[in-house]
């Protein structure tokens, strides 16, 4: 992972994380406009419209520079292609932060939230200082669990119930890694 404070770009093996752009808009919308991406996350919206990814890009740069959270668009070092987005909250009263993605389903299965998210907690804890970076994922999407056991997180909890999603509600299974 090379993080480069000037451009606020995280290089991986395959991957840049960078700032999202308004050019970015549209593809953001096309991958976020899929039933399959909206049901296993907690805020997005759907259906989902390039209005609501220039709204979401909106506070993206004052976020970071302010060091409030850090979003970062996945996207292939060779190509630029966009995969999907990572972020990172910061808590700087308790010195942690929640990553949290999505990757566009077309995507899916090629190990890009793992690569990303794994630049991601360490950004967190050799960049920002982090004591703990934690996640959590609905119950019914396993997958996303398997990407932050991956990163050596450990389990937390089960929130039961928390949060409502379509008329049902879901539980909450929190991870989290200490540096």
């Amino acid at each position: 992972m090379i993080f480069d404070s000037h451009n606020k770009t995280i290089t991986t093996n395959r991957l840049i994380l960078r700032l999202f752009q308004q050019s970015d808009a549209e593809a953001v919308a096309k991958l976020c406009n899929n039933y399959n991406l909206y049901k296993s996350t907690l805020y997005l919206p759907y259906p989902y419209a390039i209005e609501d990814a220039l709204t979401w890009m909106e506070r993206h740069l004052d976020n970071f520079n302010a060091n409030r959270s850090y979003e970062f668009a996945v996207t292939d070092k060779e190509s630029g292609k966009l995969y999907g987005a990572i972020a990172l909250s910061n808590n700087q009263n308790f010195n942690n932060g929640e990553i949290a993605y999505w990757i566009g389903e077309e995507y899916w299965g090629n190990g890009y939230a793992t690569e990303a998210a794994e630049a991601i907690v360490q950004f967190a804890f050799d960049e920002k200082l982090y004591h703990k970076v934690f996640a959590r994922y609905f119950s019914s999407n396993p997958a996303s669990g398997r990407v932050i056991e991956k990163l050596g997180m450990k389990k937390e909890g089960i929130l039961i119930d928390h949060v409502k999603k379509e008329n049902r509600y879901e539980d909450l299974v929190y991870y989290g890694i200490i540096n």
